[in-house]
């Protein structure tokens, strides 16, 4: 491909060399550069890729796309001076595949919680609609029925750009995408085309990345506010920021609630362990999945759904028909009537919005045992939140790891444990290793108990000093309540 055509609205501030020049492929990994490759040297969190434009002139690059011009400029290669690498790099992937989102109805979804959910179960719904789908979710990436295994809650741009492309070939009509604020502040959604845009909730997390709570608000906000004035924009109004996202928007505004009024609105008729009995815009409906954060999560695709062009009827019989995704409050209940619960709630607002789902629904004679655990090299001023949440709520609760990543699991639980009030002492116990605090809950557990497993979810490893080892908290549930029942 032609350089200049993939130059194509990226803000260029100098070029050395010659533009008039074919490229095979584009690389910010100087690992990966081959013959007439472009490098894109982006500043990241850990190391900084202009340290490596040497490196990837010397595996054969001959573009190279940087902040700062290295001090020798040599004759054979292009230099492309820009502003914002990061930018440059989503304007250079998007015309390098040739405007993919362009091709699709693509619709965000952003917020705190309920990101994977929803554009899961939008997946789930459009296919069961008998539309080709695209998904880019946090569990896995899908491109129409071939599953591709996900890193990232949004891709790098180059990856998005990719697996769009692929969608386009396979002939998909709709692609339901995760927005995190750091795929938006890192500008990886950049010079992408949304049919639509969703805002779920803002609650505290990620401040190990953002300087404040306003920062993460602003750049969730600023989503919004890039819209088309052919999208729509639909926001949780019951969220005391969802209708800050609205404000500069050009999209269609829209809105959507238990508690006020709005665009879409739902009453919750019936939660239990069953189901969800919905009354939405004066229609019923029962779900099967469980809790009110899943009652908004309904609501708001119901909404997509309709917005999108799926008759209100129709919307709601595929409603009816949704499974809950991996990980989010997926439950078992053993041979011993034991109810083991495994959901992802990773932040305060999630883990007290599930521990409220099951209080809803249980009768108080039973037992509640909570564990859970927060991630290390992440935000830390929400594990004593966390721990206190957890103690308050249940009736008994495990502290132990997560991923502990590089930091000492025995830190991140004294701090989860400097949060726990003095009345809630009795009431946990700590246990560093995650596979015996499990055994350790199944054992406790009688009869009609309910064993809450938090914030893992879906992930099948544990990462502990940057390796990652085989832990899948609902295949070690499943099997301790077995031996445990034999």
């Amino acid at each position: 491909m032609d350089l200049k055509e993939i130059l194509y609205k990226v803000a260029i501030d100098a070029v050395h060399g010659s533009t008039d020049v074919e490229v095979n492929n584009i690389h910010f990994d100087s690992r990966k550069i081959e013959n007439n490759d472009v490098f894109v040297a982006i500043k990241g969190t850990v190391s900084d890729g202009h340290a490596f434009i040497d490196k990837a002139i010397s595996l054969g690059a001959s573009v190279i796309v940087c902040e700062h011009l290295p001090e020798i400029i040599l004759s054979q290669v292009t230099y492309v001076k820009v502003n914002d690498a990061n930018e440059a790099l989503a304007h250079l992937a998007t015309n390098f595949y040739d405007n993919p989102s362009q091709k699709l109805k693509l619709v965000g979804v952003t917020g705190t919680n309920g990101k994977t959910t929803i554009a899961s179960l939008l997946y789930q719904m459009f296919k069961k609609a008998g539309f080709k789908v695209g998904l880019l979710s946090t569990v896995k990436i899908m491109v129409d029925n071939v599953e591709h295994k996900a890193t990232h809650t949004t891709p790098d741009s180059l990856t998005i750009n990719n697996y769009m492309s692929q969608m386009v070939e396979a002939g998909c009509e709709y692609c339901f995408m995760e927005v995190s604020s750091h795929g938006i502040h890192q500008k990886r959604t950049e010079g992408l085309q949304f049919a639509g845009g969703v805002f779920t909730n803002l609650s505290h997390d990620h401040l190990d990345y953002h300087a404040s709570f306003a920062e993460y608000r602003d750049v969730k906000k600023s989503f919004f506010d890039h819209l088309p004035k052919s999208a729509f924009a639909l926001t949780n109004i019951d969220d005391k920021n969802g209708a800050v996202m609205l404000q500069n928007t050009q999209a269609k505004k829209l809105t959507y609630a238990l508690k006020t009024y709005a665009d879409y609105k739902a009453v919750i008729l019936e939660n239990q362990l069953a189901g969800l009995q919905l009354k939405i815009n004066d229609q019923e409906v029962w779900t099967r999945l469980i809790g009110t954060f899943n009652a908004y999560n309904l609501l708001a695709i119901y909404g997509v759904a309709v917005e999108l062009g799926i008759e209100k009827i129709e919307a709601l019989r595929l409603l009816s028909e949704l499974e809950s995704v991996s990980g989010r409050f997926q439950f078992i209940v053993s041979k011993e009537k034991i109810t083991a619960i495994v959901d992802y709630a990773h932040t305060p607002d999630a883990l007290e919005n599930v521990l409220n789902t099951i209080n809803d629904i249980r009768t108080k004679n039973e037992q509640l045992i909570t564990i859970v655990g927060c991630g290390g090299d992440r935000d830390k001023t929400k594990r004593p939140i966390m721990a206190q949440i957890a103690t308050e709520m249940s009736s008994k609760v495990i502290l132990t790891s997560d991923n502990p990543r590089t930091e000492d699991p025995v830190v991140i639980i004294e701090e989860m444990e400097a949060g726990i009030s003095a009345e809630n002492f009795k009431k946990y116990t700590s246990i560093l290793d995650r596979k015996q605090a499990i055994k350790m809950a199944c054992q406790m557990a009688e009869k009609g108990d309910i064993i809450l497993i938090a914030g893992k979810g879906h992930e099948t490893y544990q990462e502990v000093n940057g390796v990652r080892h085989d832990f899948d908290d609902m295949k070690i549930v499943k099997e301790i309540l077995e031996k445990l029942n034999k």
